[in-house]
């Protein structure tokens, strides 16, 4: 029965979920410490493979639960500011590349007080967006691959760069229709608070 898990800690997506936590202060040491590209490399595409797998398994299992609905969003988003954060350290990355994302996710949180406030939702995710994160998500170990001492070097540091432009690009316009949706919401419905009597 559906919603059956709604209120269960230990189900397999959340262990897939907490384990990916785990792996964020691991990747930092590979990557910023040792210097480890390969296994760096390694743990990011396996963070990419549980991230997919905790949200097919959580529907296939009927193992939907809110600390899932909290926690694999963190995660994601950790990961993200971290390796973010790492490649700008490291010189993989611009660092106004990395500002341009993590300052489109704070403009974005700042907006779901919109919705809050109206006792709404939030906005539906555009699937446009969950393709730029994708291409975002796979252009970080391709550029990693491209710091690697192996014959595809060449390959790995041109398709990272360019799935990054193009991630960046449609990420930064998704986060544009997301702020126009809350603003339209903002003019359209007033606050709880604000309602007439």
């Amino acid at each position: 029965m559906r919603g059956v898990f709604a209120d269960r800690v230990l189900t397999v997506p959340n262990v897939l979920s907490v384990l990916r936590l785990l792996g964020v202060p691991l990747f930092l040491w590979l990557l910023l410490i040792e210097r480890a590209d390969g296994w760096a490399f390694a743990l990011l595409i396996a963070s990419g493979v549980t991230d997919f797998l905790d949200g097919k398994l959580a529907r296939l299992l009927d193992q939907s639960s809110r600390l899932g609905a909290l926690l694999d969003p963190f995660v994601d988003r950790l990961y993200l500011v971290t390796t973010l954060a790492a490649f700008v350290i490291r010189g993989l990355m611009p660092w106004w590349v990395a500002a341009i994302l993590v300052g489109r996710d704070l403009v974005l949180t700042a907006t779901l007080s919109v919705y809050k406030r109206r006792e709404l939702p939030p906005p539906e995710v555009i699937y446009l967006g969950k393709a730029a994160t994708f291409a975002l998500m796979s252009a970080l170990p391709w550029l990693l691959a491209g710091e690697m001492d192996w014959a595809a070097a060449g390959f790995g540091r041109a398709f990272g760069a360019a799935l990054l432009i193009w991630g960046t690009a449609v990420y930064v316009w998704t986060g544009v229709l997301y702020t126009g949706r809350a603003i339209a919401v903002a003019r359209a419905i007033p606050a709880v608070g604000h309602r007439a009597a």
